[in-house]
């Protein structure tokens, strides 16, 4: 199983902190936002490699990040070729060019790179293993104006997706959609196939979006806490409660 980081965008809403640096590099106490994630999902045996894509800018710091690391999995950084926030590719089109990059044909891990958890994606795989279909990850979220900024999901008693929307004005449940999905090797084909079907490519919740429409997908609610570092005040935030604000 591939472990794919999409880590190519400019945090615009962070600026002038990584105007000129990457947000998932940005410290968290003795180690860094993206540094936190690869420690788990490093320790996880199903994981055989991280292809991490990021964008021309920045892709140096990458470079420099990677020689500092001691994984038990290889480590490929993706250059997407683009150089500002205007000209980036989306989060779908960064997956698809990992995918033909690396030739990969086997399950794949696809995470976010701007995410504190304080629990394990090794549950996550589990439940992968269990269900046997590609899987997202969910959270219950009782507030409606966050429900109507994210994916939101409806299953039935055995997990199962009936139904994704996207940023919906009238969600259809409480059930939430982080960026962490698990797609298997079986629904690549679809995933290759994505953008010419109408999938959109800007957020990685596109493509769930679409695959609950062509494949069977389940969801795992999540066991824990994500801090989502999207704003200097929630940089703050993370950086009070695991260490690292100065």
């Amino acid at each position: 199983m591939k472990n794919i980081v999409i880590a190519a965008g400019y945090a615009t809403r962070l600026y002038p902190l990584t105007e000129n640096f990457p947000k998932p590099l940005l410290k968290i106490g003795n180690s860094t936002i993206l540094g936190r994630l690869i420690d788990d999902i490093d320790r996880i045996p199903d994981i055989n490699e991280h292809i991490i894509v990021t964008n021309h800018k920045f892709v140096h710091y990458f470079e420099d990040w990677k020689q500092t690391l001691q994984t038990r999995c290889p480590v490929t950084i993706i250059d997407d070729g683009t150089e500002s926030n205007d000209t980036r590719l989306g989060a779908v089109r960064d997956l698809l060019l990992a995918i033909d990059r690396c030739s990969v044909d086997e399950d794949i891990l696809v995470i976010a790179a701007d995410n504190i958890l304080d629990f394990s994606f090794n549950g996550f795989i589990e439940y992968f293993h269990k269900k046997k279909t590609s899987l997202i990850m969910c959270h219950n979220e009782p507030r409606l104006e966050r429900l109507q900024r994210t994916g939101v999901i409806a299953v039935d008693s055995d997990m199962k997706v009936l139904e994704m929307q996207e940023k919906p004005k009238h969600p259809v449940s409480n059930w939430a959609v982080p960026p962490f999905y698990l797609y298997r090797r079986e629904d690549l084909p679809l995933i290759k196939d994505c953008l010419n079907n109408g999938c959109g490519f800007d957020a990685p919740g596109n493509l769930a979006h679409y695959l609950a429409g062509v494949t069977i997908l389940h969801a795992y609610e999540m066991p824990g806490n994500r801090h989502d570092i999207g704003s200097m005040d929630s940089y703050r935030e993370a950086c009070e409660m695991f260490g690292g604000l100065k």
